[in-house]
């Protein structure tokens, strides 16, 4: 068997991507609208559209990943904020979830309402370094155990504890124990309990979701799509035992819902003199930024840009930006129909980039200490990524991708953000990301060449 078939699916639309293994090339790709109520519907639609012989579909091996009915939710739970909360929520954004909210400290009776409300998938229950706190971990183990549904809970806390933790949980919860994320103070270890969350979502979550019902065109649904493309992040950027990576890069993700910004590399200060403060940051990063989106939280990046920015920007008045917005809001299936409506999407675009990336980066700020100022870096360094990938429909379908990847990179009302400087831009034109990053699991090289072929294909403008 030379063909492979990767599957994305995703909330509209389901896409497929034929490669071949031997030739290491694209032999077609295709799409089709998702079909909410049976998966499979629409699967079998993208599958008939790739126009390939009915000897290669029934022989070529089909693996999927899916964002489709809300992508992978959970919240994330911790000791102190800023050290296991924000551990656990580093762990799950590298799973490919949306992080709907993290907790820290004692859960109360409110945080348990919440938790109820916000109905997440999967539960990630931190806290306390190996061989120190267990109190907190317990507490929140037993104030978790009363929820009436079942959600799996992946542990992944003070190692002195976590059977004692999972025999809190009644058996109608799924309880499942990874390595600590923070087994030290300073020291992040989240890619295990990653790799566990994957196994829940494997096992779980695509059956709580009806995307079973997918099972019999395809293998199996292997992960979320985020993680997908973080994973072919992580081959793009360190390369194989074979081929050399492009190093550090940016991924900007730029959807109807919301804006995902990916880091590869270790983002250690580049500058002289600069000491890094507070966690250390994972080498393959994701956040998403739920108010950033193109068209279901337009209003709330209208917010964030400022209405008049746009307007000014547009040379429209701001009542005539907000009706746009509006619009928008509800009606997301909207495409642009004229000169200025592209415009609008564009400018939106670009704002969209430019605030998830100021989110994404670390920052300096002076601390004055007795021997003199000291420069402090807070989160990751990426003044020197030398590339920036945009993807997403605004960026594929908008014809100007590159003015709106241009607010990744260094602005000058923003000195202190350490943004990148001189990038060279690519967009991901063929949606390969996704499909790349499943196929890296079994075939890396193969991974890699196409993914360097397409993106080179695609390279949108050089910076000297």
């Amino acid at each position: 068997m030379s063909e492979i078939i990767l599957v994305d699916i995703g909330s509209t639309f389901t896409k497929v991507t034929a490669v071949d293994l031997t030739a290491a090339h694209l032999i077609a790709q295709a799409n089709a609208p998702t079909t909410p109520d049976d998966v499979s519907i629409g699967l079998q639609n993208a599958l008939d559209n790739l126009g390939i012989s009915q000897q290669v579909m029934a022989r070529a091996r089909k693996l999927a990943c899916s964002s489709a009915a809300g992508g992978l939710r959970m919240v994330a739970i911790g000791l102190v904020q800023d050290l296991t909360a924000e551990a656990a929520k580093q762990a799950a954004l590298g799973a490919g979830a949306r992080v709907l909210k993290t907790y820290s400290f004692q859960l109360t009776e409110s945080d348990l309402e919440e938790i109820i409300q916000l109905q997440p998938d999967i539960i990630l229950l931190a806290g306390g370094t190996d061989g120190g706190n267990t109190a907190n971990i317990l507490h929140n183990a037993q104030a978790l155990a009363t929820l009436p549904q079942g959600i799996p809970v992946v542990i992944a806390g003070n190692r002195s504890v976590g059977p004692e933790v999972a025999r809190c949980f009644p058996e109608r919860f799924s309880t499942y124990v990874a390595p600590n994320v923070m087994p030290q103070i300073g020291k992040l270890e989240v890619e295990p309990a990653r790799e566990v969350i994957r196994k829940v979502f494997m096992e779980k979550i695509i059956y709580a979701k009806g995307l079973d019902k997918a099972g019999r065109l395809i293998e199996g649904i292997f992960m979320p799509t985020p993680a997908a493309v973080l994973r072919s992040g992580r081959l793009l950027s360190s390369g194989t035992a074979l081929t050399k990576g492009w190093g550090d890069l940016l991924i900007v993700d730029v959807g109807g819902a919301t804006t995902d910004v990916h880091s590869l590399g270790t983002g250690s200060p580049s500058k002289a003199g600069v000491v890094q403060r507070g966690l250390p940051e994972p080498f393959a990063k994701r956040t998403v930024e739920g108010d950033l989106g193109m068209r279901v939280s337009v209003l709330s990046l209208l917010d964030a840009i400022n209405p008049a920015v746009l307007a000014r920007d547009l040379n429209w008045n701001q009542e005539r930006v907000e009706q746009r917005a509006k619009k928008l809001s509800a009606q997301p299936e909207l495409l642009p129909q004229n000169p200025e409506e592209i415009a609008f999407d564009q400018t939106l675009g670009y704002q969209a980039v430019k605030l998830a990336v100021g989110r994404h980066v670390g920052r300096l700020s002076e601390l004055y200490t007795p021997s003199g100022l000291v420069w402090m870096q807070d989160g990751k360094d990426l003044s020197l990524v030398n590339r920036v990938i945009g993807t997403g429909g605004v960026m594929v379908n908008s014809g100007n991708a590159h003015f709106m990847l241009k607010g990744a990179e260094h602005q000058l009302e923003a000195p202190l953000e350490l943004r990148p400087e001189k990038p060279h831009y690519f967009l991901d034109g063929k949606y390969i990301l996704a499909p790349m990053g499943l196929l890296a699991e079994d075939y890396p090289e193969v991974a890699l060449k196409i993914l360097k072929d397409s993106l080179n294909d695609h390279e949108l403008a050089r910076r000297d």
